[in-house]
């Protein structure tokens, strides 16, 4: 598929609901028709799918057996200590198997494809964990899987790469443009044109067109509906704040689900501000994008003056992404969740305090929200409290954080 096609910067507003694959204007599927078909034929299993009582107990018994479900919320105490503020309660993601949030959504969409009679599994994946996630569910359930990772993401996260081969799957470095998560994406797209009638394109964000952010939000809202019960048990009330990581946003829509309809509830997406907004090398999407067409959905995009989609830049390969899921870009613009950016030596820094406040290692992606966390916390009230997502484990990370630092490991 040619990016071309997949990509512009002006779209006529439609007010349409989430049934029709709209939240507000964004969202959508502008896709070429033969794809088109193949989203129609996903919707139409999908729908079925909720309705049969028997899929849902099956995916919650996967979430239970295979992944370890549920994950803690965990009460940082060393790390509110530190801060001051309000008290701090980390979501644990990190535990879920294979150390992220990803297979939450990766055992769902599996599920349908073998409803749906596919026989091989294709992916995206940027710094790795939705690759590694959905490698791991293809061998669990004997299907074929192959997983496009950027050139330069493969490089930068060498470790997964191996994980997703040792699993049985086919990763495909991607050298086209800047060989990271957008270029993933369209190779993607291209190969599951050719091979629809076998193939199932399992989305790892909550992006792309309808029904994927629907279906990707459906499946990761357990981390919210978890922590909503944990924190009633806990401190008995709903918290003041949740905080979260944001690139394309499956992790973030996760945590923020539960919550959405609780108004005094605040919703705190973290972006990757990279080397800094005002330098050109970040991937702020909510801070500097503006509205366009961006694989297949009416969303906030990083553009150029062109109308193409600009360069991004973030320590993160998970969240150096040019846009966000359609639900994310109304969520902003309707103003019940705030995003802000946060740069790599932020995140790195928070990467570091978390590791030795608490002993818990977090995913840089993760980090950036403890980052925006370690910002904002300190301003509230002691009687207040937050929930952090730590959407993933930094063992992935610790090679890159160490030459970042110049340290030789």
């Amino acid at each position: 598929m040619k990016n071309e096609m997949m990509n512009q910067t002006t779209v006529d507003a439609k007010e349409k609901d989430t049934n029709s694959g709209y939240y507000g204007n964004f969202g959508g599927q502008y896709v070429p028709d033969e794809v088109l078909t193949a989203l129609d034929e996903i919707t139409e299993a999908y729908e079925a799918a909720k309705a049969d009582p028997t899929f849902d107990e099956e995916y919650r018994a996967l979430l239970a057996d295979y992944c370890g479900r549920q994950t803690p919320l965990y009460h940082a105490e060393k790390l509110t200590e530190q801060l001051g503020g309000a008290k701090i309660y980390l979501k644990r993601e990190d535990l879920n198997h294979l150390g992220a949030h990803k297979l939450n959504n990766v055992l769902g969409q599996i599920l349908l494809a073998k409803r749906m009679g596919k026989t091989r599994i294709i992916a995206e994946t940027g710094a790795g964990q939705h690759g590694v996630a959905t490698a791991a569910a293809a061998a669990r359930f004997g299907l074929a899987c192959v997983v496009y990772m950027g050139a330069e993401d493969c490089r930068r996260q060498k470790l997964n790469v191996f994980r997703m081969e040792m699993l049985g799957a086919r990763v495909v470095p991607v050298t086209a443009g800047q060989a990271t998560l957008k270029e993933a994406v369209d190779a993607a797209f291209a190969d599951l044109v050719e091979h629809l009638a076998d193939t199932f394109y399992i989305i790892g964000s909550a992006v792309g067109p309808h029904p994927y952010p629907m279906m990707v939000k459906d499946f990761q809202k357990v981390i919210s509906e978890e922590a909503r019960e944990q924190i009633l048990e806990k401190e008995g009330r709903l918290p003041d704040a949740v905080f979260a990581c944001v690139g394309g946003g499956s992790n973030a829509i996760g945590s923020f689900a539960a919550f959405i309809g609780d108004p005094k509830v605040r919703l705190i997406g973290a972006e990757a501000a990279g080397d800094g907004v005002a330098t050109g090398r970040h991937a702020a999407t909510m801070t500097k994008g503006t509205v366009g067409i961006l694989d297949g959905m009416n969303t906030y995009g990083l553009f150029d003056e062109a109308g193409n989609v600009a360069p991004v830049y973030s320590i993160s390969a998970g969240l150096d992404y040019p846009g966000v899921g359609p639900e994310h870009a109304f969520l902003k613009d309707s103003g019940r969740a705030e995003y802000q950016a946060i740069t790599d030596e932020e995140a790195v820094q928070a990467f570091l305090t978390l590791s030795k406040a608490e002993g818990i290692i977090p995913a840089i992606e993760s980090s950036h929200a403890v980052a925006e966390a370690m910002k904002q916390v300190p301003q509230m009230s002691r009687d207040d409290v937050v929930i952090i997502t730590i959407s993933g484990r930094g063992d992935k990370d610790v090679e890159q954080i160490a030459d970042y630092l110049g340290v030789e490991i």
